[in-house]
């Protein structure tokens, strides 16, 4: 069975990831989740962490956000910091440009993570029909359910995403690359 290890930049991942991984991965492979103090501490700590694990056959995911910085380039980042630690088959993922952009990208999680009655209507405004250029999501959030707070909200919205159905591409390219991830082979046993 394969195992995923899931380095994260902040624990309000984590607990989206608790809940959504199972349905993803459907008893396909586990996964342990590495929550991280921010982005710094993220990238300080993959080389170590990478180059430190000792289980075989591991895989790891890496889990960004955007934030204000160019996608591409933060991505790039990412991936040159796996490599010399001995892990270039990881998977780095930017989640475009806040875990946030998810939430208002399912609009009906969120609706019934607050019960909120009616507003999943909001989902068919311009501004909800693509999240991920909000570059202020987690206020556009706030502004909807003030109540919002980043961990015990992503514990209560997540169990209400819909995987196949949130206007979020960026949650949409994380979902599609961990199918893919779970069924590629890895690099090692390519090269056997």
């Amino acid at each position: 069975m394969r195992h995923f290890v899931f380095m994260l930049e902040e624990p309000s991942m984590g607990e989206v990831l608790k809940i959504i991984l199972p349905a993803i991965l459907h008893d396909t492979a586990t996964y342990q989740l590495v929550p991280h103090e921010g982005k710094h501490d993220l990238e300080k700590s993959i080389p170590r962490k990478l180059r430190a694990w000792r289980t075989p056959h591991v895989r790891f995911v890496i889990v960004r956000d955007q934030d204000s910085a160019d996608c591409r380039i933060v991505k790039q980042r990412l991936v040159d910091l796996c490599a010399p630690a001995g892990k270039p088959d990881s998977l780095v993922r930017i989640v475009c440009p806040h875990l946030e952009s998810w939430f208002l990208g399912d609009l009906a999680a969120v609706e019934k993570a607050f019960h909120r009655p009616g507003f999943s209507k909001h989902q068919l405004s311009r501004k909800f029909r693509n999240p991920d250029v909000l570059a202020n999501a987690e206020q556009e959030l706030k502004k909807l359910t003030p109540t919002y707070q980043k961990i015990s909200g992503s514990r209560a919205i997540a169990p209400h995403l819909s995987l196949d159905n949130n206007q979020s591409k960026s949650f949409k390219n994380f979902i599609s690359g961990i199918q893919i991830f779970n069924q590629a082979r890895p690099m090692t046993a390519l090269k056997n």
